[in-house]
């Protein structure tokens, strides 16, 4: 049998890159939008909108979009103690699929327990270089 190889020319083949990160700014406590953000200011953007959006309850997102927060630890039987061990968990999932996000510490989690909310402060490595993100997660305990 006499095998034929074609060669292929490989000068045409470029490395992946990052696709720009530049987004509307959001004020998601005005509800307005506000110029653009890029690069780390896009992804604590993008962490704080994964976080209030409920996972599989906005039809315009995927399912890799959104938490399970509400769903997972607003129930009335949820304690502080159990909010503080899930939490880690949930956070990470909601976040972990962006190309941006390197990694979510999981270890320097801390929280403060208020009324029916939860602050919450923790660390993500992304391209862009290291966020300490906190939040105020209302509704949760």
């Amino acid at each position: 049998m006499n095998n034929t190889y074609i060669s292929i020319p490989i000068t045409g083949i470029t490395k992946k890159e990052t696709p720009p990160t530049r987004t509307y700014a959001l004020d998601l406590d005005k509800g307005r939008i506000e110029g653009f953000v890029d690069g780390l200011e896009a992804c604590q953007q993008f962490i704080r909108k994964a976080l209030i959006t409920p996972r599989f309850r906005c039809l315009i997102y995927n399912n890799q979009y959104g938490s399970e927060i509400k769903q997972a630890i607003t129930t009335e039987d949820a304690s502080p103690a159990y909010v503080a061990a899930e939490l880690p968990r949930i956070v990470k999932d909601a976040i972990i699929n962006d190309d941006r996000i390197i990694d979510v510490d999981t270890s320097a989690f801390t929280f403060e327990f208020v009324e029916d909310g939860v602050y919450v402060d923790f660390d993500v490595q992304t391209i862009y270089g290291n966020l300490k993100v906190q939040e105020v997660l209302s509704g949760v305990v």
